[in-house]
């Protein structure tokens, strides 16, 4: 686990346990959901650094873990992940209160929590993912960022391409903005830690529902918008080219030959 998130779970577990010696065990329940709700909706380049240390929080889905009906239905990256560890919390709390008899176990096992607690609430979400001072930080530094040096790489291997057989061009931009751009945890970690705002993208129906079941990993989303932003500029290098032409619209005239692709 992340240093950083290790951090900030123990310091969210100390004040659980001061806020509920000085209600005398009072709904356990509902103040570490608060807690959490309150404390755990991380900032993006916080979250950002957790993500380096550890990226395996890129594979977070939504699941039914968002309370917020506003970013229920198209969540950010870094709500999806900020949620997990939200309920990842909320576990290592609700076991703490069973250890200090503020809750009990059923006889099955499970921690028993008064109806009056369960009482869904929706909690506002503070953090903003739009906007990282991070970011701002990075991009404007001389030279090529991550993201560019791979995008580069992509563009060169493409024309190569293209001047060996200029057919087919559509499907290889496809194909190469696959190969260049759909990245493993620790490959987007560094890009994420390098511009957090990619915590602020959202699914946009741009993935496949039938793969994931509406339900893709944090990683994913952040994956498909940067496969679809390398396609783009592949097919613009394409019309300069002159292997691909535009319609009066500016818009890519994809060959009747040719599939709409779906990104999954």
């Amino acid at each position: 686990m992340s240093e950083a998130l290790t951090q900030i779970l123990d310091d969210v577990r100390q004040e659980y346990l001061q806020r509920m010696q000085e209600s005398n065990g009072a709904e356990p329940y509902a103040t570490a959901e608060k807690l959490c709700h309150d404390r755990l909706f991380i900032e993006v380049d916080e979250l950002a650094v957790m993500i380096e240390q550890d990226p395996t929080l890129l594979a977070a889905r939504s699941g039914e873990l968002i309370l917020n009906k506003q970013e229920s239905v198209n969540p950010a990256v870094g709500v999806i992940i900020s949620c997990n560890i939200i309920a990842a919390a909320m576990e290592g709390l609700l076991s703490l209160a069973v250890e200090c008899n503020w809750l009990e176990l059923g006889d099955d096992g499970s921690i028993l929590v008064d109806e009056s607690e369960m009482q869904q609430q929706e909690y506002p979400i503070l953090a903003d993912y739009s906007h990282s001072e991070k970011a701002r930080e990075n991009l404007t530094k001389p030279g090529q960022s991550l993201l560019s040096v791979i995008f580069n790489q992509a563009e060169e291997a493409f024309v190569e391409s293209l001047q060996k057989c200029s057919r087919d061009a559509y499907q290889k931009a496809l194909t190469m903005s696959s190969e260049y751009a759909v990245f493993a945890p620790d490959e987007l970690a560094p890009l994420v830690a390098e511009n957090p705002l990619l915590l602020g993208l959202r699914g946009d129906d741009l993935i496949d529902d039938d793969v994931f079941e509406g339900d893709p990993p944090a990683g994913l989303i952040i994956s498909t918008h940067l496969t679809r932003m390398l396609l783009h500029q592949l097919l613009e290098l394409a019309v300069s080219e002159g292997v691909l032409s535009v319609d009066d619209h500016g818009h890519v005239i994809i060959p009747q030959d040719e599939d709409v692709p779906t990104l999954h």
